[in-house]
């Protein structure tokens, strides 16, 4: 279950961030809380609308 707190973690404080052709956002955070994995909220073009957020597998720093 992804917390609505790490949602806000991941849109204020990104560890990483990318735009997308489309113009939407992608941010990521790691969530300690969740066995250290990292949180990817993808942002529509407004950046503040979230499209939707998971825990990405694979994504490495």
């Amino acid at each position: 279950m992804i917390r609505d707190e790490w949602i806000v973690q991941a849109i204020d404080e990104p560890l990483y961030e990318e735009v997308q052709g489309d113009g939407r956002i992608r941010r990521w955070a790691l969530i300690d809380e969740a066995e250290g994995r990292y949180l990817r909220v993808v942002l529509l073009a407004d950046g503040e609308t979230v499209h939707n957020a998971f825990f990405d597998r694979g994504f490495r720093r």
